[in-house]
């Protein structure tokens, strides 16, 4: 039973670095040329930003045990980020208000 197990661990590592190295390969194989299109150009610019924020937002909402301290961290960082733009500014005030109404909630 054991092996069984070994093997399917190796088998499932081949498969997922397999795929790893599909994703990378193949852009760089078959796209060749500049990209010209205005179009495809700016959804490859924002896939990255989309990404991070699809990844991050819902571990914003979801870091403490009370929602409302996540939503109001939130909110708090992108008014900061809006006005400012600072990363560390963004990051202490999200603290800030997770911690001051970790106190009051």
């Amino acid at each position: 039973m054991e092996s069984n197990m070994t093997s399917n661990v190796y088998f499932s590592l081949l498969v997922m670095s397999a795929t790893v190295y599909l994703i990378r390969m193949i852009p760089f194989v078959f796209l060749t040329k500049p990209i010209t299109n205005r179009y495809a150009r700016s959804f490859f610019f924002y896939v990255p930003y989309v990404t991070l924020a699809v990844m991050t937002f819902p571990a914003i909402l979801t870091a403490t045990d009370n929602f409302w301290s996540g939503l109001l961290a939130l909110v708090v960082a992108g008014i900061v980020a809006w006005v400012n733009g600072d990363l560390f500014l963004v990051a202490i005030s999200a603290c800030v208000a997770v911690f001051l109404s970790g106190l009051v909630l």
